[in-house]
């Protein structure tokens, strides 16, 4: 019995029902069963409580049972999956269409043989929520699904570019640990139907342009009879949605925010001709640092965005009661010092039950913020500054107040452009705070990143 066979049955059998695919905390569930995993092992897995897993389980389990029959539940769904596909001979090859004991017909999704068996688009079934046909969807570069804390206005804000408003272009920007990529999983999930090709691309490694393209292009051309010499003429021809991670690795070191390295210049064409195209797909960016190329080219009548995340706020009270922290009082100053980021809190409150038994209060005595492993996070951020930014952020850092842009100190050494320059490339680097004093614009640090800088740059 394969594992992947007996989602795909499931997820046309719930499709067939409801009209929605299987869910990532549903496919787990699944997949846990056939493994004999408990809940228990499966929670921890996806990192959700038991009491939300078996519940979501349990209303699985009625959805199938109305579907095959007999009366499923976690304990007897491997055995009866098992017979199921034994007994009518299910064998799932390409376009199959078959029937599940007499109540339902579904159809087998075509999936092209490069999505299927190509090194460069491995497919991984706990990203791929239920392929529909007519479509084609490969998220192989795409991390497994991590706890999605509610971001509804932002996943709107998403949508309504996307669909409502054709964003040919999108900046999804925020420092590590804020949720980006979190956020663009739950928005493949929902908005998927909607697109010929979903694709997911990793940059981490920095790949040229000319072979993300070449990847790119003989996964779209796969089964039909033209192949197009762009990727652009793919996005005009098809609905594609693309989504690119770990931007900045294309970016250069040590210089100001945005600026593509020696050889990957390219790129910055690319996203230029993606706005500047007439088309109805989308190219979705997630990046510690804004692009050069999105700042000139978004505007309020133009087909390009950015949606810069911060901390969830008051909402990151849910990761603290699940972290079981104490006492509840105190978890609105401790998502202050740490912005609400999902990461940080993570990271803290694992640092205050291994030293602090879980009390946030005997944690806040301490005069001194601390950082601990969140060092370790921040450390890529901050290699990434040139010594220009490296001088404002020192002293950003040391101010007592909110700072304004006239008020530069002489012994920073930068010509007044330059000055603007390098808080701006702070600014896009999502390392600066704006504060509002009246008509005034002022700029300060979180508290995590003034206490880094205080750490780790000389003043």
């Amino acid at each position: 019995m394969d594992i992947d066979e007996v989602l795909q049955l499931a997820d046309d059998l719930v499709f067939a029902k409801t009209g929605s695919h299987l869910d990532y905390l549903q496919q787990a569930i699944l997949k846990g069963s056939l493994q004999n995993k408990t809940y228990s092992e499966i929670a921890e897995e996806v990192h959700l409580s038991k009491s939300h897993v078996r519940n979501v389980g349990s209303t699985l389990w009625k959805l199938l049972s109305d579907e095959l029959g007999p009366d499923i539940t976690k304990s007897n769904f491997r055995a009866i999956a098992k017979s199921t596909l034994s007994s009518n001979n299910i064998s799932f090859l390409v376009g199959e269409t078959v029937t599940v004991n007499e109540k339902v017909t579904v159809k087998n999704v075509k999936i092209c043989p490069a999505t299927a068996s190509s090194p460069a688009a491995p497919q991984n079934p706990t990203t791929n929520f239920g392929l529909k046909p007519n479509y084609k969807l490969d998220l192989g570069d795409a991390p497994a699904p991590a706890i999605f804390h509610n971001r509804t206005d932002e996943l709107t804000t998403l949508k309504q570019w996307i669909l409502e408003e054709n964003t040919g272009l999108i900046a999804l920007l925020g420092l590590t640990g804020t949720g980006k990529t979190a956020l663009a999983v739950q928005l493949v999930q929902q908005i998927q139907a909607q697109f010929d090709f979903i694709i997911w691309r990793s940059l981490a490694t920095a790949p040229s342009l000319p072979t993300l393209q070449t990847n790119l292009i003989e996964l779209l051309s796969c089964e039909q009879q033209t192949k197009f010499p762009s990727l652009t003429d793919y996005l005009r021809s098809y609905r594609c949605l693309l989504i690119f991670d770990d931007l900045q690795t294309i970016f250069s070191p040590c210089q100001l925010a945005g600026e593509c390295q020696p050889g990957y210049e390219n790129y910055g064409t690319l996203f230029k001709k993606v706005a500047e195209t007439s088309h109805s797909s989308c190219l979705l960016l997630l990046t510690w640092e804004k692009p050069r190329e999105i700042a000139l080219l978004e505007g309020s009548n133009r087909p390009t965005r950015t949606l810069q995340l911060k901390g969830l706020g008051e909402q990151a009270r849910q990761l603290l009661r699940e972290k079981r922290l104490a006492p509840e009082e105190n978890w609105s100053k401790l998502i202050e010092l740490y912005q609400g980021n999902p990461l940080w809190l993570n990271i803290v409150a694992a640092t205050i039950q291994e030293l602090f038994s879980g009390s946030v209060s005997d944690f806040l005595s301490y005069d001194t913020l601390l950082l601990g492993d969140l060092e370790a996070v921040l450390h890529p951020h901050f290699h990434r500054l040139s010594e220009s930014e490296k001088q404002v952020m020192s002293w950003v850092a040391n101010q007592i107040s909110a700072v304004e842009l006239s008020k530069m100190p002489a012994h920073l050494q930068l010509t007044p452009p330059e000055f603007l320059k390098v808080m701006q490339s702070l600014s896009r680097r999502c390392l600066l705070e704006r504060v509002k004093d009246g008509d005034r614009q002022l700029f300060t640090l979180q508290p995590v990143i003034r206490e880094y800088v205080k750490n780790h740059l000389p003043n």
